[in-house]
């Protein structure tokens, strides 16, 4: 039983759980009666099982073991904090596709109302953009329906996936800079602080849950940039801030949007260590120090140490093959014609052989009568010996099979390992993170070994030699001797008896190591391999094909009754986004080009307007899709998500601005003591009531009420567009639903009518 179940007093008398339930047990008895409701219900199998990639990760934190992943921990603590309301243990972990939650008594209605909730809030929260940044209702109605109508969002938030939380929170940290902003001209005030704090917590949620989050800050950003380059402005209608004014203005958004999600972001990944105090899958991600820290650790618990002339088998870290040679000897020529030294072939080797004993023998012999006890170090040259062909470990100047710039690894006789080439056998010990001499143990000591006369390190990769080699791993000497997979370690010691003393172990103490040093560790892991994710997936697409959602992701199927769950969105609402996108880049290419002709298209207060507002939400829109063309990861649909909302809050601005309705700022109806109270910068006679005077006296700035946004405007042609583009929209989600919801299954025909792009449906035939 996980720990996460005790939550009583130490030492103290339990609680009669009979009579006094726990609130986990109650909500783990509400959901259960929830879940057989719902599986009473369901009306597609899909409903109660494993589609797709699921978070696993919710699990181990349940069980409090270690385990590595390539995004940060904030996500997958909301999943583990909603199954550990329920009084889940942790023991499913979501493997493979198409397994039963109800047979393995997993609380997955639980799990998935958490995205399902995050899902739903975010629609609201896209009205209140729109609304809070001064847009009419038609135009708010435009934006948010283009997110609830939309499949691709739909079919995230019913998955136990992080994207839900990922989008919410992007979706909230523009809702609060926005009502900052609008409060600007009222600095370091309740509101003011209250707004600017609230933006710093969002995106350190956004940022906290997947990396591409930083996309929202670059957003947000770079909005407080030209906001803070507006302040400099000596000229500015609000009048000049001197130097220490603009100084606290800097230093408090500095403290609200770096500082506050940066110590945010950092307590996140301190629970993340609190909790995972086990030994778990993640271990070999990390350096031995780091796994030092875990209990039950099977590297730390079965390390020993090594002496001079102990026979040992060295492995790779990362490919895990073992250092191995045989009789065979190089070819004379490869096939791009170079030529080898004909040497014997050193090799890595996937199995555990004979052929992989290696004996570690001192630079300088030590006396025949004094050959134990001595200790391998840190730092010490040693020369490897294979014991099945009584050869030296050498490397010299002649190129390797593979690469003409790294240096060939074989063995040479005894005679010429104490003769002529003595010094090409001897190799310089570096364990990582080793302090000093420290001890070489097996397991836990990983090191790099270094040859000592030309300083190349020695390095394997996953390409296989050819037949002349048995499709063995080619060894070879790195010149680059800081990357990070020339690291081997020491996977057992063959000449150690069973009733060694040095098998004998004392228990271990758990070390602790600084919490910045294994956070620093971890972010390292984390870049590594999650710009290793380079392989291909038969679903994965590229930038490009997503604005006008040219390829979906199979989710889900089922053969029998012809059921499918295909991840995409609503093609209807993306073409009609993805236009109006290029819409506003025409707009803006064709008012610069007027003005340079000296024709004003555009008055002033609109063009500010649409530049400032509609040209926020499409930086928003850039900055989280650009950014993708740089990356050489694996990429999928999903990650367009967070632009897809951009691109919806684009719509709403732009539909107001093509009907060429009065675009209402913000701020307006704004009078300086300047003016005389003639008339608004609108060129509309200002308002002369008792309360508008009194802020307009003091040179502020107020809002219109909503009532009062549009004036005489008639918003019929607009309310008329908002109801054709809903009205195609809505038909378009409601013609892919069966895809989404995985139900009902469709005849090949319904298929065929479906794959509008191309689409690799499932069943067309």
């Amino acid at each position: 039983m996980s720990s996460v179940r005790q939550r009583g007093g130490q030492g103290g008398k339990k609680a009669d759980r009979s009579s006094t339930p726990s609130a986990a047990e109650d909500s783990k008895e509400v959901f259960q009666e929830i879940q057989q409701k719902v599986k009473s219900g369901v009306t597609s199998e899909w409903d109660y099982k494993v589609a797709f990639t699921i978070i696993t990760f919710a699990s181990y934190y349940l069980q409090r073991t270690y385990f590595f992943d390539v995004h940060p921990p904030f996500g997958k603590l909301l999943f583990a904090l909603m199954g550990w309301f329920v009084g889940y243990d942790g023991h499913f972990h979501f493997d493979n596709i198409g397994d039963s939650y109800i047979s393995n008594n997993v609380p997955y209605v639980a799990f998935r109302a958490m995205p399902a909730l995050l899902g739903a809030l975010t629609v609201p929260t896209v009205f209140l953009i729109m609304w809070e940044s001064g847009y009419t209702l038609p135009a708010a109605v435009v934006a948010s329906g283009l997110v609830l109508f939309d499949n691709a969002h739909i079919g995230q938030t019913r998955l136990i996936l992080l994207d839900a939380t990922l989008v919410y929170a992007m979706s909230v940290s523009v809702l609060c800079y926005v009502r900052f902003y609008k409060v600007r001209h009222t600095p370091f005030g309740r509101k003011w602080w209250k707004w600017l704090v609230l933006t710093g917590v969002a995106l350190s949620c956004v940022i906290s849950t997947k990396y591409v989050g930083v996309f929202t800050f670059l957003t947000i950003g770079t909005a407080v940039a030209l906001d803070l380059w507006g302040l400099l402005d000596v000229n500015r209608k609000e009048g000049a801030l001197s130097l220490p004014q603009f100084g606290k203005h800097f230093a408090a958004r500095v403290f609200g949007l770096i500082m506050v999600p940066f110590f945010l972001y950092l307590f996140w990944f301190q629970v993340h260590f609190a909790i995972l105090y086990r030994s778990g899958p993640g271990d070999d991600f990390m350096s031995p120090e780091f796994q030092e820290t875990l209990s039950d650790n099977i590297m730390t618990a079965n390390s020993v140490g090594i002496d001079y002339y102990d026979s040992i088998t060295v492995r790779h870290k990362e490919t895990k093959t073992y250092l191995h040679s045989h009789v065979d000897r190089y070819p004379l020529r490869y096939e791009d014609g170079r030529v080898s030294s004909q040497g014997q072939q050193v090799t890595g080797y996937p199995f555990n052989d004979t052929n992989n004993h290696w004996q570690i023998i001192p630079r300088t012999p030590f006396p025949e009568d004094n050959l134990s006890g001595h200790h391998v170090k840190s730092g010490d040259v040693v020369k490897l010996r294979h014991l099945i062909t009584d050869s030296y470990l050498l490397s010299h100047d002649v190129a390797s099979p593979y690469y003409p710039t790294n240096q060939e690894f074989t063995t040479v006789s005894p005679e010429q390992a104490d003769g002529d080439r003595f010094n090409d056998t001897l190799f310089e010990l570096r364990i990582e993170g080793a302090k000093g001499k420290a001890a070489f143990k097996s397991m836990s000591g990983h090191f790099k070994l270094i040859h000592f006369p030309t300083k190349v390190a020695m390095w394997t990769h996953t390409s296989p030699l050819p037949d002349w080699a048995y499709k063995q791993a080619e060894i070879n000497g790195n010149k680059n001797v800081q990357q990070s997979s020339n690291v081997w370690y020491v996977d057992e010691i063959p000449s150690l008896t069973e009733d060694s003393d040095r098998l004998k172990k004392e228990p271990r103490k758990i070390k602790h190591v600084p919490f910045l040093k294994k956070y620093f560790e971890l972010q390292r892991a984390i870049f590594f391999h999650n710009n290793a994710l380079t392989s291909s997936h038969p679903y994965a697409s590229q930038p490009m094909q997503w604005p006008f959602l040219l390829r979906g992701v199979s989710f889900w199927t089922q053969n029998d009754t012809r059921k499918q769950i295909y991840f995409l969105g609503n093609p209807v609402g993306w073409w009609i986004a993805s236009s109006l996108l290029a819409v506003f880049a025409g707009i803006v290419g064709a008012d610069q080009l007027s003005q340079r002709r000296g024709v004003d298209s555009l008055d002033e207060r609109t063009r500010s307007r649409f530049y400032n507002s509609t040209g926020f939400f499409f930086l928003c829109w850039a900055l989280h899709y650009l950014p993708f063309y740089l990356m050489g990861r694996q990429l999928f649909l999903h990650h367009y998500l967070p632009a897809h909302l951009a691109s919806a809050l684009v719509t709403g601005a732009l539909l107001e601005f093509v009907f060429n309705l009065d675009p209402v700022a913000i701020e307006q109806n704004v009078e300086d003591t300047s003016s005389n109270g003639k008339v608004s910068p609108s060129g509309k006679p200002t308002s002369s009531s008792s309360s508008n005077n009194k802020k307009m006296s003091s040179g502020q700035k107020t809002v219109v009420p909503a009532k009062e946004r549009m004036g005489t405007n008639s918003m019929l042609a607009l309310w008329g567009a908002t109801g054709v583009v809903l009205g195609v929209v809505i038909w378009g989600w409601w013609f892919f639903l069966p895809l989404t919801y995985g139900n009902p299954g469709l005849s090949a025909e319904e298929v065929v009518r479906r794959k509008w792009m191309g689409y690799d449906l499932h069943f067309a035939k």
